[in-house]
């Protein structure tokens, strides 16, 4: 019995190791890319620690840490898309004594002269395996087609003169590729470790960065409540108000008419219930800007789909969510969605826009964008400070691409629970 249930997993064993390896020569061949980056600063900085015995190098010394810097942050970025994110320190003090004395600054300097070393070795291993390996399984097909001083093996260590020999070779790619699923992983691990050590945040600072994020969405939080209120309160008091005043004294009119006049009365009656429908209408609408009915009798791509069909642009929806979020993180993207398209409506001139709603994992990305005219910025009031405020106070991103000429791209993530 435990045979036959081994035997099926060793073919999803082998995609996973295979997998794990392919993963591995990718954060190799990235960490190369920034060990390149980190020798030139390494380079930099040597240079200016040279030129600081003739004085020159003082002046040197702000870029050489800036630069230092941009690496780092550059690293910290890399190994976050790979594991636990880490966090950048703040900016440094201000004056050179201070940056010099900056604990983290020490520390990044440190991590600049190692991977510039080590890291970049270690990439340049992770880089030749995978060629040299496709050299020697590929060499019984164009050996004879080579110069016998270069048909060698990719070590250039033995000269290939018969077929016993090139397939010999073919063994030892064979063997590159067993020591790339071995070893790659490990190598891996082994590049990214003084970066995760050296670069990450000292203990405390990302409870403390969390703590002032929090404080600030809080606020967000806070502000976008406000505002919403304020929103609220307007429209009761500018259209559902006065509509229902309107019904009022229209009432006492005919309420008085009907004694000296019942055919008017009736006129003025009929144009008392008007004012009634419009103001229930415009409750509805208000109703529906707080919490949309559809929200809790359908679903988040139904909800959006009735905006898009309201909307006078032109606007398809496409939305794969599947199952339902909070009813706050709903809400939050209709809000995002129906302000975005007023605006697109409102401002852009455009003659096409989309919808695009996705759910992977924990997060929900909502994606609005038109071939309008371009240009939208969050400080001429066109609701995009309302859209960050609303989005930040669930802890989500919001990115805006719109520059001018078109065409506008706004992304909003908000996190949704798994």
């Amino acid at each position: 019995m435990v045979t036959h249930e081994a035997t099926p997993t060793r073919p999803r064993a082998v995609s996973v190791r295979a997998r794990s390896a392919l993963d591995a020569l990718e954060h190799l061949i990235g960490g190369m890319g920034t060990g390149l980056l980190a020798l030139l600063a390494m380079l930099w900085l040597l240079l200016t620690a040279v030129t600081c015995l003739v004085g020159v190098g003082l002046v040197l010394l702000p870029s050489a840490l800036h630069a230092v810097r941009a690496v780092a942050d550059r690293e910290r970025a890399r190994l976050s898309r790979w594991g636990p994110e880490i966090i950048g320190p703040p900016e440094p003090p201000a004056g050179l004594r201070a940056v010099l004395a900056d604990r983290a600054v020490r520390r990044e300097v440190r991590w600049v002269c190692t991977h510039a070393l080590f890291g970049l070795l270690l990439g340049l291993i992770g880089a030749t395996l995978p060629l040299n390996a496709a050299h020697d399984i590929t060499f019984p097909l164009y050996w004879r087609f080579l110069p016998e001083s270069e048909a060698t093996a990719a070590l250039g260590w033995w000269t290939v003169r018969d077929w016993p020999g090139a397939l010999f070779v073919t063994f030892l790619g064979v063997l590159f590729v067993v020591a790339i699923v071995l070893c790659a992983p490990g190598l891996a691990r082994l590049q990214a470790w003084p970066g995760r050590r050296l670069l990450s945040p000292d203990p405390g600072t990302d409870l403390v960065l969390r703590v002032a994020e929090l404080t600030a969405t809080r606020a967000a939080a806070l502000d976008a409540h406000a505002t919403e209120l304020r929103r609220v309160e307007r429209a009761l008091h500018d259209g559902t108000q006065n509509r229902i005043v309107a019904v009022t004294v229209l009432l006492g009119a005919a309420r008085r008419a009907l004694t000296r006049n019942p055919a008017e009365a009736e006129a003025v009656l009929e144009r008392a219930q008007e004012a009634a429908e419009q103001a229930l209408a415009e409750l509805r609408a208000v109703v529906r800007s707080i919490l949309p009915p559809v929200l809790a009798d359908r679903s988040l791509p139904d909800a959006l789909t009735a905006l898009a069909a309201d909307c006078p642009v032109p606007c398809r929806v496409d939305a794969d969510v599947p199952g339902r979020c909070a009813a706050s993180v709903e809400a939050t993207a209709y809000f995002v969605v129906a302000e975005a398209l007023s605006n697109i409506a409102k401002h852009s001139g455009a003659h096409d826009a989309g919808v695009v709603v996705r759910r992977l994992d924990d997060r929900l990305y909502v994606e609005i964008h038109d071939d309008g005219r371009g240009g939208a910025d969050e400080r001429n009031g066109s609701g995009l400070t309302g859209i960050r405020r609303r989005t930040e106070a669930h802890d989500g991103t919001l990115e805006l691409a719109s520059p001018p000429g078109g065409p506008t791209t706004l992304k909003v993530t908000l996190p949704c629970g798994s």
